[in-house]
């Protein structure tokens, strides 16, 4: 009966949410669109793994690493910050090798910009300084105000010291102006942008809305465009256009998949003073997971402030909603009551006890049928889950076994390597010692040893890289380099999943020695997001069978 009520409850939000935005069928098509937002960003990754495998085409050059780096970077910055600043970093090192300043500016710039959306302040700051803006051509000049511009507006709204902050980005605001082409729409976007700040609103909007009058399709200018008008909207107060053009810059945002973003916020924080609270809980919700998925530092503490003031009084509307709903069902309980009597009453009158008996005995010999049913369907599915246990354990000590093969293939060698080095060492053939002496094949046996190690146990967890990365902090993340299955710390721990836990064992096959496997297991115990005590625990159970 509570599941029932929950489902007849949330159906009534839902049919109550498209009722109130039909009224606007922007709004009704932007909640459609966060319902299927996961489809625009299966065609991005994808869009992105095609960029990925040129990096691995055979002989590319160090310039064309470069541009293909910032291809991925232009997919990621709207996306993912964390790996905009990754490939920005990436050229920045090859820019630096190519000693070309041009592009070792530009680099700077785009990781100044990704820098500020993560929040990390200072290192944008530093970057800023370390720029010397007199060499840079008059395209890398706009770069560098717009990123100065970004960089106070952003730092203002976090800093006590807000006027100061918002001043120097204005001067910088009207630096950009200076060199850009007045015919450019950049150059109107930005003006338009001042024109606001000086409360001139008619000659704002009048600009904004020539820009998107041009804009045909939904790109992410057109949702700059509209993000810009509604605040404009929002001074005049007029709330029927500004949710309007949240929305539209909203629904842009999605099909173009910009993860870093601030209409869907906005548009939650209006619908709630409008009263609208299930669509501004959707909306809200949804530009909480746009910025954590983006990892928007600014976006996010944005986020936090009005998520629970949305989310309670959600709350209480569903509260509210179900209170009614109960109230309902117990008027509709109280009818069905009397109906049920009524129905007694004339089935009592049409037949006698004796054939009510039959009845309740049949259906008590169907009931014991299914509950035979029932027990069997149980025997079976434990006798399943029996059979996943063993096949684990099967599964583990094969692991075991291979491993001690492997392990025990390289001593031999080494004894053979030895007892081949003694006879050369007495002197019977000079040219097979100086060839035994070396230790490149103990070396390529190891080597395939882990490749081989590596292969089969990422076969039977799949997902361990993922897994154990999810239990340390977000900065703290193994990163693998390309066509590398583990790094050591990672196959360190692969062997403690498979339940060698002693320091001394793991050394003797990683070539370690104790004091290093010890030092290592302590440095990752301290990077994890969980208790440091359950950490090693906890990789135990990656891959592990759950019962139900």
């Amino acid at each position: 009966m509570k599941y029932i009520l929950l489902v007849i409850l949330m159906s009534f939000s839902t049919l109550d949410i498209f009722s109130n935005s039909s009224k606007d069928t922007i709004l009704y098509k932007l909640l459609e669109l966060i319902e299927s937002k996961d489809s625009y960003q299966i065609e991005k990754d994808k869009r992105v793994a095609d960029l990925k495998q040129m990096l691995n085409v055979p002989n590319v050059t160090p310039r064309q690493y470069y541009e293909i780096h910032y291809k991925l970077y232009n997919e990621y910055k709207t996306y993912i910050s964390d790996s905009a600043i990754y490939y920005t970093k990436q050229n920045l090192e090859i820019a630096k090798e190519l000693q070309d300043s041009i592009w070792i500016s530009e680099s700077k710039l785009d990781l100044v910009s990704h820098y500020v959306v993560a929040g990390m302040y200072i290192d944008a700051l530093e970057i800023l300084n370390s720029i010397q803006n007199k060499y840079l051509p008059d395209w890398l000049q706009v770069k560098y105000y717009e990123c100065y511009k970004q960089f106070y507006d952003y730092y203002s709204r976090n800093n006590p010291y807000t006027l100061i902050y918002l001043e120097k980005s204005q001067q910088y605001r009207d630096s950009l102006l200076n060199i850009l082409d007045e015919q450019s729409n950049h150059y109107k976007i930005v003006y338009a942008e001042k024109l606001y700040d000086e409360f001139r609103l008619d000659e704002s909007k009048q600009i904004l809305q020539q820009l998107i009058d041009q804009t045909k399709s939904d790109t992410h200018e057109k949702a700059v465009l509209s993000y810009a008008l509604a605040n404009i909207y929002m001074k005049e107060g007029n709330v029927q256009l500004q949710k309007h053009n949240y929305a539209i810059s909203a629904i842009c945002d999605i099909k173009n998949v910009i993860k870093e973003n601030a209409s869907m916020q906005a548009l939650a924080y209006v619908l709630y003073n409008a009263g609208e609270v299930e669509s501004a809980y959707y909306c809200i919700k949804s530009s909480m997971e746009d910025a954590m998925f983006c990892n928007a530092r600014l976006r996010t503490y944005e986020v936090s402030q009005i998520l629970p003031i949305i989310d309670s009084a959600f709350q209480e509307t569903i509260i509210k909603k179900k209170s009614e709903l109960l109230y309902f069902l117990i008027f509709v309980s109280i009818l069905s009551f009397f109906l049920i009597i009524a129905i007694v009453y004339v089935y009592r009158q049409m037949k006698r006890v004796t054939s009510i008996r039959k009845e309740l005995y049949q259906t008590n010999v169907k009931l014991n049928g299914l509950n035979e049913d029932l027990q069997s369907s149980n025997n079976q599915l434990n006798d399943v889950n029996k059979q996943l246990v063993e096949a684990n354990q099967i599964k583990e000590a094969y692991i075991g076994h291979f491993l001690d093969l492997c392990s025990t293939y390289i001593d031999k060698l080494e004894k053979y390597q030895n007892t081949l080095n003694k006879k050369a060492a007495e002197k019977k053939l000079d040219e097979l010692y100086k060839m035994l002496k070396s230790r490149d094949m103990i070396n390529n046996e190891i080597k395939e040893l882990y490749e081989n190690f590596d292969n089969i146990f990422l076969h039977l967890y799949p997902n361990f890289v993922e897994e154990f990365n999810s239990l340390l902090l977000k900065d703290q993340k193994f990163i693998l380099k390309p066509n590398e299955l583990l790094n050591v710390e990672l196959r360190m721990f692969a062997l403690i999943r498979l339940g060698i836990s002693d320091s001394s064992k793991i050394a003797n096959f990683l070539h370690y020695s104790a004091n290093t496997i010890y030092s290592y297991r302590t440095r990752v115990r301290n990077k994890a997001a969980v208790p440091r005590e359950k950490f090693e625990s906890m990789v135990m159970k990656i891959g592990a069978f759950k019962k139900s």
